[in-house]
């Protein structure tokens, strides 16, 4: 499929092996309700320039189903976030194939920066998208999926699985299931969200 300048294109080889030469802008703005953040930008999604670009990614069908979007999203449709007063960013800025390539003092360098934008930014939550990333990233080895008792700022941040293709731990119906429930929180009242369940 050739570029199209008004819609959806699929990168050519070349253009993916010069993608990790590429960032990935964020989608912030201040006082979103929620951010949603992956571990690091994949080839895929830099070389067309959205997040979660790839098509075998489940992030927009499983955001759908858990009810956060109207219609079914693609990558090229991320900016529409923003219109639902949620953001998208990464714990780590640079492009990689796989986040297997990350080392374990760039994934803590990049939780650092993460922790600046969300102070600047002030979403009601902050959604990291892998329990592995965030454990070693935030140096908090018996995280588990969820609410976390750590809050950034007046931020709260809540886990979710990584909705990468690649991770067969989590089906689609648990992927919707946990989406559903962390929706279900971030849509209560700021004065009665939610607390952290004993672990």
């Amino acid at each position: 499929m050739s570029r199209r300048p008004d819609g959806p294109w699929k990168p050519t080889r070349a253009q993916l092996l010069a993608a990790g030469r590429k960032r990935l802008p964020d989608l912030l703005r201040p006082g979103l309700d929620v951010v949603f953040c992956g571990i690091n930008p994949g080839l895929y999604s830099a070389a067309i320039g959205h997040h979660f670009g790839r098509p075998g990614n489940r992030f927009w069908p499983t955001l759908f189903a858990a009810g956060f979007t109207p219609r079914l999203f693609i990558g090229f449709d991320d900016h529409e976030l923003l219109a639902l007063n949620f953001g998208a960013t990464n714990i780590v800025p640079r492009t990689t194939a796989t986040a297997d390539e990350l080392s374990t003092d760039e994934l803590r360098r990049g939780a650092r920066s993460l922790q600046r934008k969300v102070l600047e930014h002030q979403p009601r939550f902050l959604a990291v998208l892998g329990i592995t990333a965030y454990r070693v990233a935030f140096s908090q080895p018996k995280a588990t999926l969820g609410l976390q008792a750590g809050a950034i700022g007046a931020s709260r941040v809540w886990v979710l699985p990584n909705p990468s293709g690649l991770n067969a731990h989590h089906p689609p119906t648990l992927l919707q299931k946990l989406f559903n429930e962390f929706r279900e929180a971030a849509s209560v009242p700021r004065a009665t969200e939610p607390t952290v369940r004993d672990r």
